[in-house]
């Protein structure tokens, strides 16, 4: 279970990142500030929020002794505080004076990494706060970045789709395209996988992209041979592309959040998907586990920060669909359909449909017909019961289920008079205007400089759109 306890909105533009210590919890933003919460009621800290980017701040995070947070910016700096007190401990400028994207500190604290918008990669030395290695990916923009839990290598993932393992003294071990449109976060499981031949150490890793997937792999390291990543699965529910993904604390679960403005709570070691939270009205930016806590934290471009209370102790939880992710139920697989009878106060009919292998996308189907003839449902008023919670469920589903490319990416709703940007996406014309009103230059979807702040209508799109309100009146 999955409860929303608290919510923040205290930040006045989108929540680019969240990050948990544990008395902590720190957030970011485009308003160019970091805030700084006590776990203890969620209390602003006295010294927040910390003012020291003249930028948008993309990321955020605090060393494992929780007494050091760093934050990065557009402004080409990534800073390090005092968690203690807010004071500003270093100012550590890019080298090549980039816009950062990431930061991360080593498990040690050892080392901080800042990844920046022109590809380069910066190795910091924590202790005396000075750069201690760089280098550079061949293609894309530096958006994601991951330490192992032995802090012997990391990983970064890029705009061009590609992930890359470097080792503490910034050589390059592997690089794999993962994600066709980008890569958008990575997180590395803090529990190493025990076991292997050879002296070889396992760590599960998941990364998302634009692709709209989250993947998880599996790093296989060992000291005289390298590393090796290799692929284990692919994790669905989101219908939109992912901007973020993060492992609890015991490796348990994996949290994603994604423009289609939906959190997802996965059980690793199933792939099932146990919770999907729908409380943000805009893209979940965002998502992190506390550790060694129930507390989780989903930020988004609506400018807010929930805080959710997880139930560790229920793996088995992964039946549970909660009212508010009937978004796809297409996709549904036969459990989630059993979930749903359940819920429904149906749970007599769960072995049936199992046996015909009924689905999300066969239960939608079912008619009269199907539940007399098939499924030999003799009652009568069972078969209306069962028919009358199918209609509704229909009904639930066509109020949502409008076609992607008719949404636009920013609001995620309907577009009345779509534009096309220099990036070559459509977008609703006042939620791109208000984008470009804000300064920003960069497209909505890629992340990339526009070369151009013209709009130009899309008229085909427009009619396109007509043309499915007409269907939806019929």
């Amino acid at each position: 279970m999955a409860i929303l306890i608290h919510t923040l909105a205290d930040h006045n533009d989108d929540v680019n990142c969240c990050a948990f210590s544990s008395s902590c919890l720190a957030t970011c933003s485009l308003d160019k500030t970091v805030r700084v919460y006590s776990l203890n009621g969620f209390s602003e800290l006295p010294y927040s929020p910390l003012k020291r980017h003249t930028y948008a701040v993309h990321c955020c995070c605090f060393s494992p002794s929780g007494h050091a947070l760093a934050s990065c910016s557009t402004d080409g700096t990534t800073v390090v505080w005092d968690a203690r007190d807010g004071r500003v401990l270093a100012v550590l400028e890019q080298p090549s004076s980039s816009p950062v994207r990431v930061c991360r500190f080593s498990p040690k604290s050892t080392y901080l990494v800042s990844g920046a918008a022109d590809g380069s990669v910066a190795l910091w030395n924590v202790q005396s706060l000075k750069l201690y290695r760089s280098g550079s990916v061949k293609d894309g923009s530096l958006v994601a970045c991951a330490f192992s839990p032995n802090g012997n290598f990391f990983v970064t993932g890029s705009s061009c789709g590609d992930l890359t393992i470097w080792d503490d003294k910034m050589r390059c071990l592997y690089n794999e395209k993962a994600h066709d449109l980008g890569v958008t976060c990575c997180d590395i499981s803090s529990q190493p996988i025990s076991g292997g031949e050879h002296g070889f150490r396992h760590f599960q890793m998941a990364s998302c992209g634009q692709d709209n997937q989250i993947k998880l792999w599996l790093i296989f390291s060992a000291d005289s041979l390298g590393v090796e990543l290799k692929y284990q699965c692919t994790l669905n529910g989101h219908s939109a592309p992912v901007l973020a993904c993060a492992f609890s604390w015991d490796g348990q679960m994996l949290v994603s959040g994604s423009v289609d403005k939906h959190a997802i709570i996965y059980e690793t070691s199933t792939g099932s998907t146990l919770h999907t939270l729908s409380q943000h009205n805009r893209y979940v930016t965002t998502c992190v586990f506390a550790p060694r806590s129930p507390l989780l934290a989903t930020g988004s471009m609506d400018k807010t920060v929930n805080i959710w209370q997880v139930d560790f102790t229920q793996p088995c939880a992964a039946n549970t669909v909660e009212k508010e992710s009937e978004v796809a139920v297409e996709y549904w697989s036969e459990d989630d359909v059993s979930a749903w009878l359940r819920a429904q106060d149906l749970e007599d009919f769960v072995g049936l449909f199992k046996r015909n292998n009924i689905d999300g996308k066969e239960l939608l189907n079912l008619t009269r017909e199907s539940l007399t003839n098939e499924l030999k449902i003799e009652s009568l008023g069972l078969r209306r019961k069962v028919l009358q919670k199918i209609e509704d469920l229909r009904m639930q589903t066509r109020s949502v289920a409008v076609p992607d490319e008719l949404l636009c990416p920013i609001t995620r709703e309907l577009m009345k008079d779509p534009v096309i940007a220099a990036d070559g996406y459509s977008y609703e014309r006042e939620a791109m205007e208000n984008w470009l009103s804000n300064n920003r230059r960069s497209s909505p979807m890629t992340n990339l400089p526009l070369p151009s702040p013209l709009l130009t209508p899309n008229r085909t799109l427009k009619m396109a759109i007509s043309r499915w309100l007409e269907t939806q009146q019929k």
